[in-house]
């Protein structure tokens, strides 16, 4: 009966504006990482310029811009995850200090509500940043292993085991770039899921512009039109077609 009672502090509206959020998150990722066939993603295209970087570094002599650019996708996920630790403590800060926050968005949006109402959403937020947390790791530690598949590629490309080994190591980086992709994603909804504070119209309002960003950057993004902008040298293309 006590969990009836609480769930029942929250409207029909705080119940379809959580729904939405978790449907849309769900949505989008699955409609990213598995476009139609005639609209690929940014991240769906970005998969084939990293297996043309792993062709590319078998022949490349020194491999210093290779090892640089491993380290530098390394230093992007230590950043994020590191900044959704501090996100999450902040969280948890505010889980202990409930009354006070309740004092707060009262007097912003002129709105009570029982601790347990604040608890609930400020642990959605974290649940998210949870998420986006353990993606960024992963990725983090998919790089190191793809920085290490790098090194074991042979330095002389007539080796049978240097495509083969750059193959692997591209498969790991998209693996780890998928990774972080996600990690990011949720981050953008953590994010939207900070609206629910000031009530369910603002979290819905908040995943729709979510959902349109995240859309909007993966298939109708002026870096999209980029790459997939045929180059000159390619043959039997023609130079600035950009198919859509």
């Amino acid at each position: 009966m006590i969990w009836i009672d609480r769930i029942a502090l929250f409207s029909t509206l705080d119940f379809a504006a959580l729904t939405l959020i978790v449907a849309g998150w769900i949505w989008i990722g699955w409609r990213i990482e598995n476009p139609a066939a005639g609209k690929p993603s940014v991240s769906y295209l970005m998969a084939d310029f990293r297996r043309d970087w792993m062709v590319q570094m078998v022949t490349r002599q020194p491999r210093m811009f290779d090892a640089q650019l491993i380290s530098g996708l390394r230093q992007g996920t230590t950043f994020f995850a590191s900044a959704s630790m501090i996100a999450m403590g902040g969280g948890l800060a505010l889980i202990g200090n409930t009354e006070q926050l309740a004092g707060v968005a009262e007097d912003l949006i002129q709105d009570s509500a029982p601790a347990f109402v604040w608890e609930v959403k400020i642990l959605t937020v974290l649940l998210f940043l949870a998420n986006a947390f353990l993606k960024y790791v992963w990725a983090h530690r998919l790089f190191g292993y793809c920085s290490v598949l790098m090194a074991a590629v042979p330095n002389d490309p007539a080796e049978p085991l240097a495509l083969p080994r750059a193959a692997q190591a591209a498969d790991l980086s998209i693996t780890a770039a998928r990774s972080f992709n996600r990690g990011m994603r949720c981050t953008y909804f953590a994010l939207a899921s900070a609206a629910w504070l000031a009530g369910a119209i603002p979290l819905i309002l908040a995943t729709l512009i979510t959902l349109a960003v995240l859309y909007r950057r993966e298939f109708a993004s002026q870096s999209r039109s980029v790459l997939l902008r045929i180059p000159p040298e390619t043959p039997g293309q023609d130079a600035g077609i950009t198919s859509s």
